[in-house]
C-alpha cells in the first residue's frame, strides 16, 4: 500500500518549476520524469548506503525498474544514513532501500514511540515522521536488525548471553562498529541510556562489514555491531546477545522514495520486490556478495531471476 504524509500540490510546483525554469530546482537533478501516480515514462536516482547489503538491495530495486522501463541512475555507497537522507531530501538522489526501526530512530530525537514494537507498528510510526515530501512504499518480510554479537570465548570468559550481562563488565571491553553508531540512539546513546552500558572503548570501523568482523575474531575488539543477515553469525558460531528491553526495533526493509518522482509503474514494480523479499532469501543473497565474491549486479539479477521478476 502506498503511504503519503502530505498530498504534494502538485499544480503549484508545476508552476513554480515553469517560473525557473527547472534547471536550478534541486529536485531536479535527477532528471527525473515521474510524478503523482503518473504515466509509464520515467526515470530514477537510485542510491544506497556504504554497506554490502544496502548496495545490493539498490540493484535489485534498480534492475526491478529497468525490467518495467523505468530508466535508473545508480549512486550507490554514499555513506551513512545521515548523508543519504540528506541525499533523498535535496533531490541528489531519489529512491532508496531503508529499514523501518532504524529509518524511525533516526527521525525520532527521543527515540521510537513507547509500545511500539512490531513490524506494522514501527511502518505506521515511521510514515509519520517520514520528512515532508517523501514516501515508504510497501515493506517487505526480509528483516535486518543491528545485534551486539561477541565469540564464544568472550561470552564464556564473561558470561554474556543478553546484552545485559555487559553493563557491569563493559568498561573492560571494546566494541566495533560504523563510526555514526556513537552518535545514534540505536548505538552508544541507547545502550548508555536503555542498559546502561558503557564500553571502555569504541572502535569506529565499518558499519556491520569486514573490517568490524574481522577486528572481532582477530581479537582486537569484544564486542562488535553486526546485521542479523551476516552469513558469519553461524558460519563463524558467534553469539548474538539477546536485546531483552528491545533497543533494536523491528528492520524490515522498505522502499523510499520521493512522492514527486513515484508513479504507478515505479511503485507496482517496488512492491512486487518486496513481496518476495525474505529475511531468508536475502541473506542467501547476501552471501552470495560477501562469501563468494559475485558482483551484486550478477547476484541481483539471479535473485530478480529466480522470483519471476527477471
Amino acid at each position: 500500500m502506498r503511504r503519503r504524509l502530505t498530498a504534494i500540490l502538485a499544480p503549484l510546483l508545476l508552476l513554480a518549476l515553469s517560473a525557473c525554469g527547472g534547471g536550478d530546482d534541486p529536485l531536479s537533478d535527477g532528471g527525473n520524469g515521474g510524478g503523482d501516480g503518473g504515466g509509464d515514462s520515467s526515470s530514477v536516482v537510485i542510491g544506497s548506503g556504504n554497506f554490502p547489503e544496502s548496495e545490493l538491495l539498490a540493484e535489485i530495486y534498480a534492475q526491478a525498474l529497468e525490467a518495467a522501463g523505468v530508466t535508473v541512475e545508480r549512486q550507490f555507497n554514499i555513506g551513512a544514513r545521515e548523508l543519504y537522507l540528506r541525499a533523498l531530501e535535496d533531490g541528489s538522489i531519489d529512491l532508496l532501500p531503508e529499514y523501518n526501526g532504524a529509518l524511525l530512530s533516526n527521525l525520532s530525537p527521543d527515540g521510537a514511540p513507547e509500545g511500539v514494537t512490531t513490524s506494522e507498528d514501527v511502518y505506521e510510526a515511521m510514515v509519520e515522521v517520514l520528512p515532508d515530501g517523501i514516501i515508504a512504499l510497501e515493506q517487505a518480510e526480509a528483516e535486518d536488525k543491528d545485534t551486539l554479537s561477541v565469540t564464544q570465548e568472550t561470552a564464556a570468559e564473561f558470561d554474556l548471553t543478553t546484552i545485559d550481562d555487559l553493563a557491569p563488565v563493559a568498561g573492560e571491553l571494546s566494541v566495533a562498529a560504523g563510526p555514526e553508531f556513537a552518535e545514534r540512539f540505536q548505538g552508544l546513546i541507547g545502550l548508555e541510556e536503555v542498559y546502561g552500558i558503557t564500553f571502555g572503548e569504541f572502535v569506529p570501523l565499518d558499519p556491520g562489514g569486514p573490517l568490524t568482523l574481522e577486528a572481532l575474531l582477530s581479537g582486537q575488539v569484544d564486542v562488535a555491531n553486526i546485521f542479523s543477515t551476516d552469513s558469519a553469525i553461524a558460519t563463524e558460531d558467534l553469539v548474538v546477545l539477546e536485546d531483552t528491553q528491545n533497543l533494536y526495533l523491528a528492520e524490515n526493509i522498505v522502499p523510499i522514495i520521493r512522492e514527486e518522482v513515484s508513479n504507478d509503474t515505479i511503485e507496482t514494480a517496488l512492491n512486487a520486490v518486496s513481496a518476495v523479499l525474505t529475511t531468508e532469501n536475502l541473506t542467501a543473497s547476501l552471501a552470495q556478495v560477501t562469501v563468494d565474491k559475485m558482483s551484486s549486479a550478477d547476484v541481483a539479477e539471479q535473485f530478480l531471476a529466480d522470483n519471476g521478476l527477471g
